[in-house]
């Protein structure tokens, strides 16, 4: 009898590959996506801007997945459901365990709980944040913007909190009921523990009389002793006789016991102790006792060797004066800047009371209804301050800013909704006839000229026509940014000449890097006063770009040293170690100075990314991380405020930044993460940014031949012998590593490799791998034997290689040269 084949088994082979196939692959999805939103979840601001350049292949993201990761979180959490997202992936490895028949979940009770905080999760944390942020994602935000708008605020958080409630009583059976029954049993368990104490008849507590009696002293030959003690009685005898109790129940055995009475217990002394006899001093009459009087006198505080020293030289010499080499130097007058005439702002009436009627009339036309209405009049805006009538929302008011900007026929109309400390809403509209803000005027105010800060900067007036007046020390780094121009340079001069006009050569240093070459180059005429450079370099205003690495490595071994002088001297931050070495209480001999501020100041920040990328970067993060306790500061500008310039590397430590105008609002949330800096009207128009307000300024004006006046005068003055020299810095990527040339080891496509690096005039290594169609390693071999032999130059970081010969004449005369060796 023939058998059939045993087609089972081997169907259920075929069966069983696709089923792990797709059980891994659920559970790689589900570790991917989770991977995914965390590291999404972590720098989602950088991320989110990247989502969109997946062909980019210059941007680099911090996704753990890379843009894959970005585009993930920015699908699941941002443009959809927020951190409910996790119930998603969770799925999927759920999914992914039921392919394998692994029931570690029940499939549709896990698939039911996941779909309510799927759906209940995201709006209760747009409810939470308000829909700032990614933790409710585009749906939350949506639907409880919905929600808010029909039932308000009060409504929302009744569905909220119900939904939630209601799930938890479903899910745990928190009924009253099951909860009582739960109490019951918890007052079982507890009172059975002292009843199963107590004997639970009357033969078990005789049988216990009994036993107690059995053993006791009379029988186990136990003597007492009398102790003496200071009392009256030592040996006690209770003589109460208890007569047997009968207790029928527990209940009245308690009962009985209670009643018992303390007159019941009879105490005697049988045999009297005799009592202690204790002597005791004889008292002295209060006459014959002398009182001793003994007064302590205060410590007198005795300084150490050192501490005297410092005291000597004080009192001998003074404190040490950091102005003695610049004695004579006189700060510059306020008459060098130009007078711009009257500045005083004029009221025109008819402007405002135009305004306020099409304010008024346009809220109403959307049944926005106002019950007060305050203008303030600033040099380049006026800020109309609307108080909406009881039941008005405030998302009524932001949402109509178009409409109003329309209605007014006016640009950069912004809405500040609510004002910060004033239960207002603010409607910035520019003025038909700005007042412009010199220079002159705001030095020359008394908030600037009696402002006791570290380093004081005066950047304009406010939209109330006040002076704002800021501590650079405290910022600590200012980081500026804006279209072209929109003020930018401006607003560096009015910062450089602050500082000038307040801050003496011997407390201040100018580090100047200007890309543009011609920006800053008025500065350098005041070199030997207030700039910074590198030894051996002739400028001091740093225009290569190539020197700018070297320059900012050269300030962290300054930031370094600077930081092991602090150490040394126990000190926090360099105003404590200045007034320690003003008060000569630090040796100069032990390498103590006085320590200057150092002000970075880099003019188009974007111009370097693009040049150098991370070796600037990095150094400039560094900067700004460690640098703020020993007094250098950074002032970074840029005209192109994407995250490819302003990444958020450098935005987490640069709290404190200054937008001009930009030309959209991505822009203006790349720079302040809010939206704003594209209302403004340029010409000095900006927003100011300390971490927590924002604040509209105009800039003060200061033209070029004011600056050139106040360089000049500064120049004119005796100054130090050479600007203040940086540490030196010796580049490592520079030197080469590659051994001397040799012609035996040389490779075969070595002379077909140089000629093509020489018709290109390009060193690069990827250009031999196309031309040559080699592999990265054979095309790295030859290029380090081009170096060796002098055809091109050593590694430059992400740049081409320098090609040293010019023409292929000159290069055949090397292969000559080289044969003879």
């Amino acid at each position: 009898m023939n058998k059939e084949p045993n087609t089972s088994t081997a169907a259920s082979k075929i069966i069983s590959k696709p089923r792990i196939i797709s059980g891994i692959t659920f559970i790689v999805l589900s570790v991917v996506l989770t991977f995914s939103f965390v590291s999404y979840l972590m720098n989602w601001k950088a991320d989110q801007s990247q989502a969109g350049t997946m062909a980019d292949k210059t941007v680099v993201s911090s996704n753990l997945f890379g843009k894959i990761g970005d585009w993930l979180g920015n699908l699941f959490i941002f443009e959809s459901i927020g951190v409910a997202a996790f119930v998603v992936a969770f799925l999927f490895l759920v999914f992914g365990t039921l392919i394998f028949k692994k029931t570690y979940f029940k499939p549709w009770k896990t698939i039911s709980h996941s779909l309510f905080f799927i759906c209940w999760t995201p709006i209760f944390f747009g409810a939470v944040t308000g829909g700032e942020g990614v933790l409710g994602g585009v749906y939350g935000y949506q639907i409880m913007d919905y929600l808010k708008s029909y039932i308000g605020s009060v409504g929302l958080w009744m569905v909220l909190l119900v939904s939630f409630a209601l799930y938890f009583v479903l899910e745990f059976n928190l009924r009253p009921s099951s909860i009582k029954n739960k109490l019951n049993d918890i007052n079982d368990n507890t009172f059975g523990k002292l009843k199963g104490l107590m004997p639970d008849s009357e033969e078990e507590f005789e049988a216990d009389e009994d036993l107690a009696n059995e053993v006791s002293p009379e029988k186990l030959n136990i003597t007492e002793t009398p102790v003496k003690t200071d009392n009256d009685f030592s040996n006690i005898k209770v003589t109460q006789d208890f007569e047997p109790i009968k207790t029928p129940n527990k209940t009245t055995f308690v009962e009985e016991i209670k009643e018992i009475q303390p007159e019941q217990i009879v105490l005697s002394t049988e045999t009297p102790v005799q009592k202690p006899i204790i002597e005791t001093p004889a008292v002295k009459p209060a006459d014959d006792i002398t009182l001793n009087i003994e007064v302590k006198k205060e410590e007198v505080y005795v300084p150490n060797a050192e501490q005297q020293k410092s005291d000597d030289l004080v009192s001998k010499h003074g404190l040490y004066d950091h102005k003695l080499d610049l004695a004579k130097f006189q700060m510059p007058s306020v008459d060098l800047l130009k007078d711009y005439g009257n500045e005083e702002i004029t009221i025109n009436h008819d402007e405002l009371e135009e305004n306020k009627n099409r304010i008024v009339g346009l809220l109403k036309t959307f049944n926005v209804g106002i019950s007060e209405i305050k203008a303030t009049i600033g040099p380049t805006v006026t800020l109309y301050e609307i108080v909406p009538e009881a039941g008005i929302r405030v998302s009524a008011i932001k949402k109509l800013q178009d409409d109003i900007a329309l209605n007014l026929s006016a640009l950069g109309i912004r809405i500040i909704a609510p004002m910060p400390g004033k239960g207002t809403i603010g409607i910035e509209v520019p003025r038909k006839n700005p007042t412009m803000v010199s220079m002159k005027s705001v030095i020359a105010s008394p908030k600037f000229q009696t402002a006791d800060m570290d380093l004081p900067i005066v950047f304009g007036k406010t939209i109330s026509n006040e002076v704002f007046v800021a501590d650079l020390a405290k910022m600590p780094h200012l980081l500026m940014a804006g279209a072209t121009g929109q003020g930018k340079s401006v607003g560096i001069n009015a910062i450089l000449t602050s500082l000038i006009y307040k801050k003496h050569p011997s407390e201040l240093k100018f580090v100047m890097v200007d890309p543009k070459k011609v920006e800053l180059s008025l500065y350098s005429k005041i070199e030997r006063h207030y700039l910074a450079k590198l030894p051996d370099t002739e400028d001091a205003i740093i225009t290569d770009n190539a020197k700018v690495i070297n320059t900012l490595n050269s300030l962290c071994i300054e930031m370094d040293q600077r930081y092991d002088l602090l150490k040394n001297a126990f000190c926090k931050n360099i105003k404590e170690y200045n007034a320690k070495f003003s008060q000569r209480k630090l040796n100069p001999e032990n390498g103590h100075r006085y320590l200057p501020y150092i002000v970075l100041v880099v003019d188009e920040f974007a111009d370097l990314i693009m040049t150098a990328g991370k070796e600037v970067e990095h150094p400039i993060a560094r900067l700004a991380q460690l640098a703020r306790a020993i007094g250098i500061h950074l002032i970074v500008a840029t005209q192109r405020p994407s995250v490819n310039v302003i990444t958020g590397m450098i935005k987490a430590n640069f709290p404190a930044r200054i937008a001009f105008r930009v030309i959209s609002g991505v822009d203006s949330k790349t720079i302040l993460d809010s939206p704003g800096a594209e209302q403004l009207v340029g010409r000095g128009d900006m927003l100011y940014f300390n971490g927590n307000d924002l604040t509209r300024l105009q800039c003060a004006f200061v033209d070029t031949p004011e600056v050139e006046r106040i360089a000049e005068f500064v120049g004119e003055q005796k100054g130090y012998p050479d600007a203040y020299l940086l540490p030196e810095y010796s580049s490592e990527e520079g030197t080469s590593t590659v051994g001397a040339f040799d012609p035996n080891e040389k490779d075969q496509l070595f002379e077909d490799a140089a000629r093509i690096v020489i018709s290109t005039q390009q060193g690069s290594t990827s250009m031999l791998q196309r031309q040559l169609k080699l592999g990265y390693n054979r095309a790295g071999r030859i290029m380090d034997q081009l170096e060796a032999a002098g055809v091109v130059g050593g590694f430059n970081g992400a740049k081409a290689r320098e090609v040293l010969i010019s023409d292929l004449h000159s290069l055949e005369r090397l292969f000559d040269e080289l044969k003879g060796k």
